[in-house]
């Protein structure tokens, strides 16, 4: 057994809105930026419904006035296209020193994909890469969106995983800007599935794929307005 990496667990138990899960990471990321030898953090949570578009998104994938939109839209600091957050979908963004974790983008992408192929083996549904894209399908449909940012190899965003969400809002949108491809939830294949019934089974394959020893806050780490 390898050492595992020090990381707070941070959990929201009700859909946030999408300005404060941002300046919560941006807070943890500055916090390992200014200690690099610092634990690294996991916020899991689920966002109330709204927009977002990668730095250099193509606008053209929403279907939607961006002046006027359906919902609230947001340009931000992580690679990849439009996508799409709402309740029933989970969200995991890991505030990782990728220093400890190989130092290597292409690679961390990677395994963020593998958390979510081993959590649906548990489930005993086979989710799959897709030559050249980044994401995770499942019997064809996208169910997990994945899109990162780093600065100075200190890491925010993360990973979407479609679980039992509404689907009429990426109609609005083409997701990940892949057209030829439809989105998917879990509960089409498992309809009894829930968020709260996955946290826990996400969270251990995030903690024996990247080598962390999760734990709560103490009180001096707590999150400004969390």
């Amino acid at each position: 057994m390898g050492t595992t990496v020090d990381a707070i667990l941070f959990e929201a138990g009700e859909p946030l809105a999408f300005e404060k899960g941002w300046r919560a990471q941006k807070q943890l990321q500055q916090r390992l930026l200014l200690d690099p030898d610092g634990p690294d953090a996991v916020l899991l949570l689920e966002h109330q419904a709204c927009y977002t578009l990668g730095r250099g998104a193509d606008p053209n994938f929403l279907l939607f006035d961006p002046a006027h939109p359906p919902l609230p839209l947001h340009r931000i600091d992580r690679g990849g296209e439009v996508t799409h957050h709402l309740p029933g979908q989970l969200v995991l963004y890991p505030v990782f020193n990728l220093l400890r974790h190989g130092a290597d983008l292409h690679a961390y992408l990677r395994g963020l994909e593998q958390v979510v192929i081993e959590l649906l083996a548990e489930l005993d549904l086979r989710g799959e890469r897709l030559e050249g894209l980044t994401g995770v399908w499942l019997g064809g449909k996208k169910v997990a969106a994945i899109g990162v940012g780093a600065k100075r190899w200190v890491s925010q965003h993360g990973l979407a995983l479609n679980v039992s969400c509404a689907l009429e809002g990426f109609a609005q949108v083409v997701p990940c800007g892949i057209a030829d491809r439809p989105v998917g939830r879990l509960v089409d294949w498992r309809p009894e599935l829930s968020t709260g019934a996955l946290r826990p089974l996400l969270l251990a394959a995030l903690a024996r794929q990247f080598g962390l020893s999760l734990r709560p806050p103490r009180p001096q780490e707590a999150l400004d307005g969390w």
